[in-house]
């Protein structure tokens, strides 16, 4: 899961650097795939918290 943030992290860089050089397009492109990775992240990490916590019940 931590390449997920990493690639997020990533992807949230390029927009930044792209909207500085006003390449908006390209730069909402990488806002919405930072956004996706990081959603997704974030799921996966509650389910393994819940499954984690059903396990050890």
């Amino acid at each position: 899961m931590g390449s997920l943030l990493q690639y997020a992290i990533v992807f949230l860089i390029v927009a930044i650097i792209a909207a500085f050089f006003a390449f908006g397009g390209v730069a909402g492109t990488a806002m919405e795939g930072a956004r996706i990775l990081f959603w997704v992240a974030l799921v996966f990490f509650v389910i393994s918290a819940v499954v984690g916590l059903v396990r050890r019940a």
